[in-house]
Protein backbone atom coordinates (compact mmCIF):
# COMPACT_ATOMS: atom_id res chain seq x y z
CA UNK A 1 0.00 0.00 0.00
CA UNK A 2 1.53 3.85 -1.00
CA UNK A 3 2.41 6.31 1.41
CA UNK A 4 -0.65 8.79 1.73
CA UNK A 5 0.61 11.70 0.14
CA UNK A 6 -1.70 14.46 1.85
CA UNK A 7 -0.88 13.02 5.47
CA UNK A 8 2.99 12.36 4.77
CA UNK A 9 3.00 16.35 3.94
CA UNK A 10 1.30 17.31 6.70
CA UNK A 11 3.13 15.29 8.81
CA UNK A 12 6.64 16.80 7.63
CA UNK A 13 4.52 20.27 8.41
CA UNK A 14 3.94 18.74 11.61
CA UNK A 15 7.70 17.75 12.29
CA UNK A 16 8.23 20.78 11.05
CA UNK A 17 6.84 22.95 13.35
CA UNK A 18 5.14 24.96 10.19
CA UNK A 19 1.94 24.18 12.49
CA UNK A 20 2.15 26.17 15.42
CA UNK A 21 3.55 23.69 16.84
CA UNK A 22 7.00 25.97 17.94
CA UNK A 23 5.14 29.39 18.46
CA UNK A 24 7.26 30.49 21.44
CA UNK A 25 10.27 28.50 21.27
CA UNK A 26 13.58 30.07 21.19
CA UNK A 27 15.54 30.13 17.89
CA UNK A 28 17.78 27.32 19.13
CA UNK A 29 15.15 25.67 19.83
CA UNK A 30 13.89 25.72 16.35
CA UNK A 31 16.52 24.83 14.78
CA UNK A 32 16.96 21.78 16.76
CA UNK A 33 13.50 20.71 15.73
CA UNK A 34 13.18 21.94 12.16
CA UNK A 35 16.75 21.54 11.26
CA UNK A 36 19.63 23.71 10.30
CA UNK A 37 18.83 27.27 8.41
CA UNK A 38 20.75 27.28 5.17
CA UNK A 39 22.47 30.43 4.37
CA UNK A 40 23.86 32.12 1.69
CA UNK A 41 23.69 35.68 2.63
CA UNK A 42 19.30 35.77 2.18
CA UNK A 43 16.82 35.82 4.87
CA UNK A 44 16.47 32.10 4.99
CA UNK A 45 17.36 31.82 8.27
CA UNK A 46 14.84 34.83 9.50
CA UNK A 47 11.86 33.16 7.70
CA UNK A 48 12.26 29.69 9.76
CA UNK A 49 12.35 31.03 12.44
CA UNK A 50 9.45 33.75 11.89
CA UNK A 51 7.67 31.01 10.05
CA UNK A 52 7.58 28.63 13.02
CA UNK A 53 7.93 30.72 15.97
CA UNK A 54 7.34 34.06 15.02
CA UNK A 55 10.48 35.22 16.11
CA UNK A 56 11.18 38.70 14.92
CA UNK A 57 14.65 39.57 13.68
CA UNK A 58 15.88 41.70 17.21
CA UNK A 59 15.21 37.94 19.12
CA UNK A 60 16.91 36.53 16.51
CA UNK A 61 19.75 39.11 16.12
CA UNK A 62 20.26 38.15 20.07
CA UNK A 63 20.17 35.11 19.98
CA UNK A 64 23.34 35.57 17.47
CA UNK A 65 25.02 37.98 19.12
CA UNK A 66 25.01 35.56 22.82
CA UNK A 67 25.73 32.31 20.36
CA UNK A 68 22.95 30.30 20.76
CA UNK A 69 23.08 30.13 17.28
CA UNK A 70 25.37 30.69 14.64
CA UNK A 71 26.54 30.00 10.77
CA UNK A 72 29.04 27.94 10.64
CA UNK A 73 30.93 25.34 7.75
CA UNK A 74 28.61 21.88 7.84
CA UNK A 75 27.81 19.54 5.43
CA UNK A 76 29.03 19.65 1.96
CA UNK A 77 31.12 22.49 3.57
CA UNK A 78 27.91 24.47 3.18
CA UNK A 79 27.14 26.76 5.57
CA UNK A 80 24.01 26.86 7.92
CA UNK A 81 22.50 28.48 10.79
CA UNK A 82 23.26 26.23 13.58
CA UNK A 83 22.21 25.72 17.24
CA UNK A 84 24.79 25.52 19.90
CA UNK A 85 23.79 21.91 20.95
CA UNK A 86 24.95 20.63 17.23
CA UNK A 87 27.76 23.32 17.06
CA UNK A 88 30.43 20.30 16.99
CA UNK A 89 28.47 18.03 15.14
CA UNK A 90 28.31 20.08 12.08
CA UNK A 91 32.21 21.16 11.95
CA UNK A 92 32.86 17.62 12.25
CA UNK A 93 30.82 16.63 9.70
CA UNK A 94 32.07 19.43 7.08
CA UNK A 95 35.80 18.89 8.02
CA UNK A 96 36.16 16.78 4.75
CA UNK A 97 35.17 19.69 2.70
CA UNK A 98 37.46 21.93 3.39
CA UNK A 99 40.41 21.35 1.59
CA UNK A 100 39.39 22.16 -1.70
CA UNK A 101 41.06 26.35 -1.63
CA UNK A 102 43.93 24.39 -0.79
CA UNK A 103 44.22 21.86 -3.46
CA UNK A 104 44.18 24.69 -5.66
CA UNK A 105 46.27 26.98 -4.51
CA UNK A 106 48.85 24.06 -4.09
CA UNK A 107 48.95 23.73 -7.40
CA UNK A 108 50.03 27.38 -7.77
CA UNK A 109 53.00 26.35 -5.90
CA UNK A 110 51.24 27.12 -1.95
CA UNK A 111 52.55 24.58 0.37
CA UNK A 112 50.71 23.09 3.49
CA UNK A 113 53.54 24.15 5.87
CA UNK A 114 53.38 27.81 4.72
CA UNK A 115 49.27 27.60 5.25
CA UNK A 116 50.22 26.14 8.99
CA UNK A 117 52.56 29.07 9.35
CA UNK A 118 49.70 31.39 8.44
CA UNK A 119 47.11 30.05 10.24
CA UNK A 120 48.96 30.50 13.41
CA UNK A 121 49.48 33.97 12.55
CA UNK A 122 45.68 34.79 12.07
CA UNK A 123 44.91 33.13 15.62
CA UNK A 124 47.65 34.92 16.98
CA UNK A 125 46.12 38.24 15.06
CA UNK A 126 42.64 37.20 16.62
CA UNK A 127 43.62 36.71 20.34
CA UNK A 128 42.81 40.07 21.39
CA UNK A 129 39.72 41.22 19.29
CA UNK A 130 37.85 40.57 16.22
CA UNK A 131 38.85 41.48 13.17
CA UNK A 132 37.74 42.19 8.88
CA UNK A 133 40.11 40.29 6.68
CA UNK A 134 41.98 43.79 5.78
CA UNK A 135 43.02 44.12 8.98
CA UNK A 136 44.12 40.42 9.54
CA UNK A 137 46.09 41.16 6.34
CA UNK A 138 47.64 43.45 7.66
CA UNK A 139 48.33 41.87 11.05
CA UNK A 140 49.95 39.16 9.85
CA UNK A 141 51.73 40.69 7.42
CA UNK A 142 54.33 38.29 4.92
CA UNK A 143 52.66 35.37 6.22
CA UNK A 144 50.50 35.78 3.93
CA UNK A 145 50.91 36.65 0.12
CA UNK A 146 49.32 37.61 -3.17
CA UNK A 147 48.77 34.67 -5.67
CA UNK A 148 48.88 37.33 -8.58
CA UNK A 149 47.05 36.89 -12.19
CA UNK A 150 47.50 32.91 -11.90
CA UNK A 151 45.12 32.98 -8.59
CA UNK A 152 42.35 35.54 -9.65
CA UNK A 153 42.07 33.11 -12.39
CA UNK A 154 41.21 30.11 -9.71
CA UNK A 155 39.14 32.31 -7.59
CA UNK A 156 42.31 32.74 -5.16
CA UNK A 157 43.83 36.21 -4.87
CA UNK A 158 45.31 35.41 -1.62
CA UNK A 159 46.20 32.67 0.63
CA UNK A 160 44.54 34.19 3.83
CA UNK A 161 41.08 32.95 2.73
CA UNK A 162 42.77 29.48 2.68
CA UNK A 163 43.65 29.56 6.25
CA UNK A 164 40.60 31.67 7.53
CA UNK A 165 38.50 28.76 5.49
CA UNK A 166 40.61 25.94 7.68
CA UNK A 167 40.33 27.63 11.19
CA UNK A 168 36.57 27.89 10.93
CA UNK A 169 36.14 24.42 10.06
CA UNK A 170 39.24 23.47 12.83
CA UNK A 171 36.67 25.26 15.06
CA UNK A 172 39.55 27.84 16.00
CA UNK A 173 37.87 31.18 14.71
CA UNK A 174 34.29 31.99 13.71
CA UNK A 175 33.08 34.43 11.41
CA UNK A 176 30.78 37.16 12.66
CA UNK A 177 28.29 39.48 10.66
CA UNK A 178 29.63 42.97 11.03
CA UNK A 179 26.29 44.47 11.29
CA UNK A 180 24.70 41.53 13.78
CA UNK A 181 22.47 40.25 10.97
CA UNK A 182 22.12 37.05 9.45
CA UNK A 183 21.37 38.22 5.79
CA UNK A 184 24.72 40.45 5.83
CA UNK A 185 27.42 39.16 3.88
CA UNK A 186 30.50 41.07 5.67
CA UNK A 187 32.30 39.56 8.42
CA UNK A 188 34.65 40.01 11.29
CA UNK A 189 36.47 36.98 12.53
CA UNK A 190 36.83 35.80 15.97
CA UNK A 191 38.56 33.55 18.42
CA UNK A 192 36.36 31.02 20.03
CA UNK A 193 36.52 31.41 23.66
CA UNK A 194 36.03 28.10 24.18
CA UNK A 195 35.95 25.85 20.91
CA UNK A 196 33.16 23.75 19.83
CA UNK A 197 35.66 21.21 19.09
CA UNK A 198 37.76 21.36 22.52
CA UNK A 199 38.36 17.37 23.89
CA UNK A 200 35.82 16.21 20.75
CA UNK A 201 37.36 12.78 19.68
CA UNK A 202 34.37 12.02 17.41
CA UNK A 203 35.23 10.60 14.05
CA UNK A 204 33.69 11.73 10.48
CA UNK A 205 32.01 7.99 10.71
CA UNK A 206 30.26 9.23 14.05
CA UNK A 207 29.27 12.68 13.14
CA UNK A 208 27.86 11.17 9.63
CA UNK A 209 25.63 9.14 12.30
CA UNK A 210 25.36 12.12 14.45
CA UNK A 211 23.76 14.52 11.59
CA UNK A 212 22.03 11.30 9.74
CA UNK A 213 20.18 11.14 13.18
CA UNK A 214 19.53 15.06 13.14
CA UNK A 215 18.08 14.62 9.58
CA UNK A 216 15.65 11.55 10.37
CA UNK A 217 14.20 13.29 13.29
CA UNK A 218 13.68 17.00 11.60
CA UNK A 219 11.92 15.20 8.58
CA UNK A 220 10.38 12.41 10.28
CA UNK A 221 10.46 10.38 6.97
CA UNK A 222 13.00 10.72 4.00
CA UNK A 223 14.31 8.71 1.41
CA UNK A 224 18.53 7.42 1.65
CA UNK A 225 19.06 9.09 -1.46
CA UNK A 226 18.09 12.06 -0.05
CA UNK A 227 20.13 12.00 3.21
CA UNK A 228 23.22 11.24 0.92
CA UNK A 229 22.91 14.30 -1.12
CA UNK A 230 22.37 16.47 1.93
CA UNK A 231 25.63 14.71 3.44
CA UNK A 232 27.51 14.19 0.07
CA UNK A 233 29.07 11.16 0.59
CA UNK A 234 28.65 7.55 -1.10
CA UNK A 235 25.93 4.94 -0.63
CA UNK A 236 28.69 2.73 1.71
CA UNK A 237 28.73 5.86 3.94
CA UNK A 238 25.06 6.47 4.08
CA UNK A 239 24.31 2.67 4.82
CA UNK A 240 26.71 3.32 8.13
CA UNK A 241 25.54 6.36 8.78
CA UNK A 242 21.70 5.14 9.12
CA UNK A 243 22.48 1.46 10.60
CA UNK A 244 21.94 2.72 14.12
CA UNK A 245 18.39 3.74 13.48
CA UNK A 246 17.04 0.86 12.25
CA UNK A 247 14.99 2.32 10.08
CA UNK A 248 11.94 0.89 8.34
CA UNK A 249 9.15 1.72 5.58
CA UNK A 250 6.51 4.20 6.49
CA UNK A 251 4.56 1.32 3.73
CA UNK A 252 4.84 -1.64 2.57
CA UNK A 253 7.67 -0.94 -0.32
CA UNK A 254 7.91 2.57 0.15
CA UNK A 255 11.19 4.19 -0.43
CA UNK A 256 10.44 6.70 2.62
CA UNK A 257 11.90 5.60 5.64
CA UNK A 258 11.75 6.56 8.78
CA UNK A 259 12.67 5.05 12.77
CA UNK A 260 10.45 2.78 13.92
CA UNK A 261 8.65 5.40 16.52
CA UNK A 262 8.62 8.16 13.76
CA UNK A 263 6.63 5.18 11.67
CA UNK A 264 4.34 4.67 14.30
CA UNK A 265 4.13 8.36 15.13
CA UNK A 266 3.29 8.70 11.72
CA UNK A 267 0.20 5.57 11.81
CA UNK A 268 -1.39 7.65 14.04
CA UNK A 269 -1.35 10.74 12.80
CA UNK A 270 -4.60 12.40 11.47
CA UNK A 271 -4.43 14.82 8.63
CA UNK A 272 -5.54 18.55 10.04
CA UNK A 273 -9.07 19.32 9.26
CA UNK A 274 -8.47 23.22 8.66
CA UNK A 275 -6.10 24.74 6.29
CA UNK A 276 -2.28 25.87 8.18
CA UNK A 277 -1.19 28.44 5.54
CA UNK A 278 2.55 29.83 6.28
CA UNK A 279 5.07 31.50 3.86
CA UNK A 280 8.61 30.02 4.01
CA UNK A 281 12.08 30.97 2.25
CA UNK A 282 12.79 29.39 -0.86
CA UNK A 283 15.68 27.86 0.97
CA UNK A 284 13.31 26.42 3.85
CA UNK A 285 14.30 22.79 5.35
CA UNK A 286 10.95 21.40 4.49
CA UNK A 287 12.17 21.34 0.87
CA UNK A 288 15.93 22.11 0.89
CA UNK A 289 16.63 19.37 3.32
CA UNK A 290 15.62 16.71 0.79
CA UNK A 291 15.96 19.02 -2.35
CA UNK A 292 12.56 16.94 -3.12
CA UNK A 293 9.60 20.17 -4.16
CA UNK A 294 7.59 17.33 -6.26
CA UNK A 295 6.51 15.12 -3.44
CA UNK A 296 4.91 18.49 -1.56
CA UNK A 297 2.47 19.39 -4.63
CA UNK A 298 -0.35 17.75 -6.05
CA UNK A 299 0.24 16.07 -8.90
CA UNK A 300 -1.50 18.78 -11.32
CA UNK A 301 0.92 21.39 -9.82
CA UNK A 302 3.80 19.56 -11.05
CA UNK A 303 3.08 20.69 -14.55
CA UNK A 304 2.81 24.18 -13.90
CA UNK A 305 4.59 26.55 -16.03
CA UNK A 306 7.38 28.93 -13.53
CA UNK A 307 10.25 30.74 -14.67
CA UNK A 308 13.34 30.42 -13.14
CA UNK A 309 15.98 32.29 -14.36
CA UNK A 310 15.23 33.83 -17.61
CA UNK A 311 13.67 30.15 -18.71
CA UNK A 312 10.09 28.38 -18.14
CA UNK A 313 10.07 24.85 -16.74
CA UNK A 314 7.67 23.05 -14.90
CA UNK A 315 7.64 23.85 -11.40
CA UNK A 316 7.71 19.81 -10.15
CA UNK A 317 10.98 19.10 -12.58
CA UNK A 318 13.32 21.81 -10.11
CA UNK A 319 14.85 19.71 -6.99
CA UNK A 320 14.56 23.18 -5.62
CA UNK A 321 12.20 25.96 -4.92
CA UNK A 322 12.17 28.95 -7.64
CA UNK A 323 10.77 31.26 -5.21
CA UNK A 324 9.66 31.91 -1.26
CA UNK A 325 7.00 28.94 -0.91
CA UNK A 326 3.34 29.20 0.24
CA UNK A 327 2.87 25.82 2.10
CA UNK A 328 -1.15 24.58 3.50
CA UNK A 329 -0.22 21.83 6.04
CA UNK A 330 3.18 20.60 3.97
CA UNK A 331 1.37 21.55 0.35
CA UNK A 332 3.27 23.82 -1.79
CA UNK A 333 -0.14 25.89 -2.74
CA UNK A 334 1.71 29.09 -3.83
CA UNK A 335 4.75 31.25 -4.53
CA UNK A 336 6.11 34.84 -3.59
CA UNK A 337 8.71 37.30 -3.69
CA UNK A 338 9.36 40.61 -1.63
CA UNK A 339 8.35 43.58 -4.20
CA UNK A 340 10.01 46.46 -2.34
CA UNK A 341 8.61 48.91 -4.55
CA UNK A 342 4.88 48.60 -2.65
CA UNK A 343 6.73 47.01 1.01
CA UNK A 344 4.51 43.43 0.59
CA UNK A 345 4.93 40.00 -0.46
CA UNK A 346 4.07 39.83 -4.33
CA UNK A 347 2.46 36.21 -5.08
CA UNK A 348 0.20 33.88 -7.07
CA UNK A 349 -1.49 30.38 -5.81
CA UNK A 350 -2.13 27.86 -7.39
CA UNK A 351 -5.94 27.87 -7.50
CA UNK A 352 -6.46 28.33 -3.91
CA UNK A 353 -7.13 31.70 -2.40
CA UNK A 354 -9.22 32.96 1.01
CA UNK A 355 -9.07 35.14 3.87
CA UNK A 356 -6.88 33.04 5.75
CA UNK A 357 -4.40 32.75 2.95
CA UNK A 358 -4.26 36.13 2.27
CA UNK A 359 -3.65 37.08 5.97
CA UNK A 360 -0.80 34.81 6.29
CA UNK A 361 0.98 36.71 3.36
CA UNK A 362 0.11 39.70 4.81
CA UNK A 363 1.82 39.42 8.01
CA UNK A 364 4.92 37.93 6.55
CA UNK A 365 4.86 40.75 4.07
CA UNK A 366 4.45 42.83 7.11
CA UNK A 367 7.67 41.21 8.87
CA UNK A 368 9.56 41.66 5.67
CA UNK A 369 8.90 45.53 5.20
CA UNK A 370 9.35 46.79 9.22
CA UNK A 371 12.26 44.58 10.22
CA UNK A 372 14.42 42.95 7.25
CA UNK A 373 13.29 45.94 4.71
CA UNK A 374 14.11 42.95 2.09
CA UNK A 375 13.59 39.11 1.60
CA UNK A 376 16.64 38.23 -0.58
CA UNK A 377 17.19 34.68 -1.60
CA UNK A 378 21.00 34.34 -1.32
CA UNK A 379 23.32 37.53 -1.58
CA UNK A 380 23.08 38.91 -4.93
CA UNK A 381 19.61 38.60 -5.44
CA UNK A 382 17.84 42.15 -5.43
CA UNK A 383 14.73 44.04 -6.27
CA UNK A 384 15.60 44.92 -9.44
CA UNK A 385 16.67 41.34 -10.76
CA UNK A 386 13.72 39.71 -10.00
CA UNK A 387 11.12 41.75 -11.44
CA UNK A 388 10.52 39.53 -13.90
CA UNK A 389 9.37 36.90 -11.83
CA UNK A 390 7.74 39.16 -9.65
CA UNK A 391 5.38 39.65 -13.38
CA UNK A 392 5.38 36.00 -13.48
CA UNK A 393 4.13 36.06 -10.23
CA UNK A 394 1.41 38.12 -10.12
CA UNK A 395 0.29 36.09 -13.42
CA UNK A 396 0.52 33.31 -11.64
CA UNK A 397 -3.32 30.98 -11.03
Amino acid sequence: MPVDEKKLRAWWSHRQGLDGGLKGASAAEVLERSGWARSVGGVGPYLTLFARAGLGREKADAAVAAVEIHELPAVRGCTYVVPKADYAVALKAGQGFSGADLKTAMKLGVTEKEIDKLCEAVVKALKDAALEPEDIREATGSASRSLGEAGKKKGLTTTLPIAIGRLQAQGRIRRVPTNGRLDNQRYLYAAWKKSPLEGDKTTGEEAFQAVAKRFFGWLGAARLSELQEFLAVSGKAVKAAVEPLKLVPLAKDSDFLATPEAADEFASFKMPSKPQYVLVSSLDSIAAARRDIQALLEPADRKRSVLVGAKRGQLGGFYDLPNHAILDRGRLVGLGESATETGSIAWGSFGVKDKALEAAVKETGAYVREQLGDARSFSLDSPKSRVSKIEALRKLQ
